[in-house]
């Protein structure tokens, strides 16, 4: 419009200033303090990066960061576009929309706070388990006896797995007693009964299981003493070259009885008699720690993923789906063959924006782990604060994490930059 280029750059320089103050410099010192040592007072060219590469503790983050990159953001649009599918079909989509969404109002800060919460070991304390023990439970029962055990010079002698075996073989017509301790007596059932002997029964093997000791300690071993309380429910198995040929379950009196074949087998109390009460899942140790930050996220972010898909979907026309379900297209076809293909422009702007946002992770993995399995979830940001700042005080190590970060992050940003342009000229 005839404007003089000197007045347009005027107009500019001010935001160029910014741009390179907060942009250009950043990243130029980065690239120049990544090859000096520690203190920065020596040149060591690309020692740093050598580091990166061969440093068992970075290579876990170079690692965890690719599981990041594939994991979160397919995870985070996949139920985003479910989501956004799902909600075009009821009546009150505009509230389920707002619940899925909300997670993006909260910081991550506090995202990290409330998951560390939810993946509290203890069930009484952390959600996650307190579902899993409270399923475990409806379908498995836990022991009445942990930490139960026979007396050292007992019969019974400790096997793989946790069970005790006897060394004697059974016979009939034999009280074969099973006596136990390690049970404190206010952890006893509160309708324990007073153990009593086996009766000999023709053709069976009968025994008593029962807790060997009296309080005050006046009882005598492996002898049934007035006092002395029987062991319910507690299962017994014969066992011959490995195998269980017979199995009974002791009554209210403690007393259990096998069939004759059992005759000439070992006894067994398997461990599911002194298994202690099951505490869920450890979501926090080494093995789950990131597939759990990864939910975490996926909770924040797949509200975000829902949001733009939705908008992508409400601009598909509605006349193909119409047409494709009157040829005889189901609803799987439609959606995989018509609505997929017509949203993966929109698809693709999530999956990029997600990529470039795990590639940057930092707060969910500082805040969810904990100090013991931090280094089993580190990823590249929170390593280039603990080899910065966070007790490492290696700047030059930092830096060359810094620099790998952009780039990785630039291929995705050339290929988003790209593809607004395609979409621009169309």
């Amino acid at each position: 419009m005839g404007t003089r280029p000197w007045i347009a750059a005027l107009f500019l320089l001010p935001a160029l200033v910014l741009l390179g103050a907060l942009v250009a410099y950043p990243i130029g010192y980065t690239v120049y303090r990544s090859l000096f040592d520690a203190s920065g007072d020596s040149f060591v060219g690309l020692k740093n990066f050598r580091t990166v590469f061969t440093d068992h503790g970075i290579l876990t983050a170079v690692r965890n960061n690719a599981i990041w990159v594939v994991v979160a953001p397919t995870v985070a649009t996949g139920l985003g576009l479910v989501f956004a599918v799902l909600t075009e079909r009821v009546r009150w989509s505009t509230a389920f929309k707002l619940v899925i969404f909300m997670p993006m109002a909260i910081s991550m800060l506090a995202a990290g706070i409330i998951f560390r919460l939810v993946y509290e070991q203890d069930p009484s304390r952390g959600v996650a388990n307190a579902v899993v023990v409270a399923v475990h439970d409806t379908f498995t029962s836990n022991s009445a006896y942990p930490g139960a055990r026979p007396r050292p010079d007992s019969d019974l002698k400790p096997t793989a797995g946790g069970s005790f075996t006897s060394t004697s073989a059974a016979r009939v017509g034999t009280s074969a007693d099973l006596p136990l301790v390690g049970i404190p007596q206010t952890e006893l059932p509160s309708d324990a009964q007073q153990a009593k002997p086996a009766a000999a029964k023709p053709g069976q093997v009968t025994g008593t299981v029962w807790l060997d000791f009296r309080p005050g300690g006046t009882g005598k071993p492996d002898v049934i003493d007035p006092g002395e309380k029987a062991l319910s429910g507690v299962k017994v198995e014969a066992v011959e070259n490995g195998k269980v040929i017979a199995s009974a379950k002791s009554g209210k009196d403690g007393t259990y009885a096998l069939p004759g074949k059992a005759a000439g087998a070992r006894l067994r109390l398997p461990a599911s008699n002194f298994s202690g009460k099951y505490n869920g899942i450890n979501w926090l140790g080494p093995d789950l720690v990131t597939p759990s930050i990864i939910g975490s996220y996926v909770w924040m972010w797949a509200g975000f993923a829902m949001v733009l898909i939705a908008a992508g979907l409400a601009g598909v026309p509605r006349e193909l789906l119409e047409q494709a379900r009157v040829d005889g297209a189901g609803e799987w076809q439609v959606f995989r063959r018509i609505t997929v293909p017509l949203l993966a422009p929109v698809l693709v702007v999530v999956m990029v924006t997600l990529m470039i946002n795990v590639l940057k992770i930092f707060d969910l993995v500082y805040i969810i782990a904990p100090g013991n399995t931090q280094s089993n979830a580190n990823v590249l940001a929170l390593q280039l604060y603990l080899s910065s700042f966070g007790g490492g005080n290696d700047l030059g190590v930092g830096s060359a994490i810094g620099v790998i970060l952009l780039l990785l992050v630039l291929p995705v940003m050339i290929f988003n930059i790209r593809r607004l342009r395609r979409e621009g000229r169309r």
